[in-house]
């Protein structure tokens, strides 16, 4: 899975480290298998994530965020996200 946003500016170190807690609970609790984070040369952040299968990313989105505080943290510091 690809996601790409553009970051509120100031905010990268604090997305950074929300995204790392995610990533570990989800790996810990939905299965997932890690994921990459890097800044871009157009300064977008991108992050690969990977998961076992489609069907496993899919119930992991139906059942929310893992860690909420860190999930709230993401969402502020994104200013735009890329489909």
């Amino acid at each position: 899975v690809l996601y790409r946003w553009r970051l509120v500016e100031g905010c990268e170190r604090d997305f950074a480290d929300a995204w790392t807690r995610v990533t570990e609970a989800i790996r810990a609790e939905r299965g997932g298998l890690g994921s990459c984070l890097h800044r871009a040369e157009d300064g977008t952040w991108v992050a690969y994530a990977r998961w076992p299968d489609r069907a496993a990313w899919q119930r992991s989105r139906e059942a929310g965020a893992v860690d909420a505080q860190a999930s709230r943290r993401m969402a502020e510091a994104i200013a735009e996200t890329f489909e």
